[in-house]
């Protein structure tokens, strides 16, 4: 497909995951993409790499500039960088609640604030956040992190109202446990890997994470002009974990 010819596209936390499978499938599609990172140094050609720190407005705000001039304009936002967070509500201190909703809340409003003015010049403009299943289904051990996500998803909503008539479109992207560079470091720090990765397997209906790719195709799909009727819309991709129950195997 070329349904991205023509147009420009910037990823945060791209050089790796999620964002990175992304960056790569918008290119792919005909995108000229630039990718925000606090370490850009493995983007490769035809992607740029700019370092940024979303939870710092100054380098937000020159590293989008920076962007937007490299690439000659701005039509497309993935607002993908984030961080885990594991604990009940009371694992985690204050400090470590600032920091998670730093990166993962406050992030995404630093880019959108200085990507909007680019954006509104757009005639194909639209954002996607990465936001979680865990803004929607009550996960085990992940009370920091799925409130994070809660707040993504509301304010997926609340921006797509607000910039609608300035002809930007807002959305997001809710992975179910997705096989990234971050699930394989809880894997690894788990006192068997093998077990615990069955059981993440276990508990979506498909019985596998889902993959990088996967979610990089439903960020596509939200992103593409073919999706100009699309706004303030969350799509799971999670293997069904959110809505289906299927019988258990055997039965």
């Amino acid at each position: 497909m070329t349904d991205f010819e023509g147009l420009k596209a910037l990823v945060t936390g791209g050089a790796s995951g999620i964002g990175r499978a992304t960056a790569e499938l918008l290119a792919e599609r005909g995108a000229q993409v630039a990718v925000l990172d606090l370490d850009p140094s493995a983007v490769e050609k035809p992607l740029l790499g700019f370092r940024a720190d979303v939870t710092d407005d100054t380098s937000v705000r020159a590293a989008v500039t920076s962007a937007v001039e490299a690439l000659g304009g701005l039509d497309v936002l993935v607002n993908n960088a984030g961080i885990g967070a594991q604990g009940t509500v009371e694992d985690n201190d204050d400090d470590e609640w600032h920091r998670v909703y730093d990166v993962n809340v406050l992030g995404m409003v630093r880019t959108a604030r200085a990507a909007l003015p680019h954006l509104r010049r757009s005639r194909h403009a639209a954002i996607v956040n990465t936001c979680s299943i865990a803004a929607t289904a009550g996960l085990p051990q992940r009370a920091l992190y799925s409130a994070t996500k809660g707040a993504v998803y509301s304010l997926t909503l609340a921006m797509a109202a607000d910039h609608l008539r300035e002809g930007v479109r807002v959305n997001c992207v809710n992975p179910g446990t997705a096989d990234t560079p971050w699930i394989g470091r809880l894997l690894g720090k788990a006192a068997d890997p093998a077990a615990e990765r069955a059981a993440l397997e276990a508990r979506q209906p498909s019985g596998r994470l889902v993959s990088a790719a996967e979610v990089a195709g439903a960020i596509a799909y939200l992103a593409s002009p073919l999706s100009g009727a699309t706004t303030g819309t969350s799509l799971a991709v999670d293997g069904g974990m959110q809505g289906l129950r299927p019988r258990p195997v055997g039965q």
